[in-house]
C-alpha cells in the first residue's frame, strides 16, 4: 500500500496574510476563515512565518506568555487589559508572527502531517510548493480526515 498523501484529501485554501498588514486585518481574515492561524507572506509571495491564535494573544499580553505559565497577571476585567493593548491592532503583522514555522511540501506524507502535529504542537501546516505557499492543513481538519478513514473501513 502506498502512503496516503492527506494533504491532497484535508488541504484547505486559505488567505495569504502579507507580512504589512495589520493585526486588526489579520484577525479579521482568521475570524472569517475559521482556521486558527495564516501564513504570512513576504511582497513576492514567500512564507515567512504563521500569525494565529497564539500570536494575537501575545501580542496582546507582550512578554507573559513566555514567562508565565497561568493567567493570574491578567486583570479581573480582560477589557481593561485590552484597552491598555488597544494600539497593538494597528501593529504589523510581521512584528508577531512565528517565524519558527513548519511546513510541508505538496507529497508530505499522512505520517509526516502526523509527526509534526503531534511533537511540534501546531495548528496549521502550510503546504509549499518552491517557497509559496499553496494551501494548508489545519489539525481539526486532519484529525477528521483520520477519524473518517476509520470509520470508514
Amino acid at each position: 500500500m502506498t502512503p496516503q498523501r492527506i494533504a491532497r484529501t484535508v488541504r484547505r485554501a486559505a488567505p495569504l496574510l502579507p507580512h504589512d498588514d495589520c493585526l486588526r486585518d489579520a484577525v479579521a481574515q482568521i475570524i472569517a476563515a475559521d482556521v486558527p492561524a495564516l501564513p504570512v507572506i513576504d511582497g513576492a509571495g514567500k512564507l515567512l512565518g504563521i500569525f494565529g491564535e497564539r500570536e494575537f494573544i501575545g501580542a496582546l499580553f507582550p512578554g507573559y506568555l513566555n514567562t508565565l505559565g497561568y493567567a493570574a497577571f491578567v486583570p479581573r476585567s480582560l477589557d481593561e487589559a485590552l484597552d491598555k493593548r488597544a494600539g497593538c491592532i494597528d501593529d504589523p503583522v510581521s512584528k508577531y508572527m512565528n517565524t519558527d514555522h513548519i511546513d510541508v511540501d505538496e507529497d508530505a506524507s499522512d505520517t509526516q502531517l502526523a509527526e509534526i502535529f503531534l511533537h511540534h504542537r501546531v495548528l496549521i501546516i502550510p503546504i509549499v510548493d518552491a517557497g509559496s505557499v499553496t494551501g494548508i492543513v489545519t489539525r481539526e481538519d486532519f484529525f477528521r480526515g483520520i477519524a473518517q478513514r476509520l470509520v470508514d473501513v
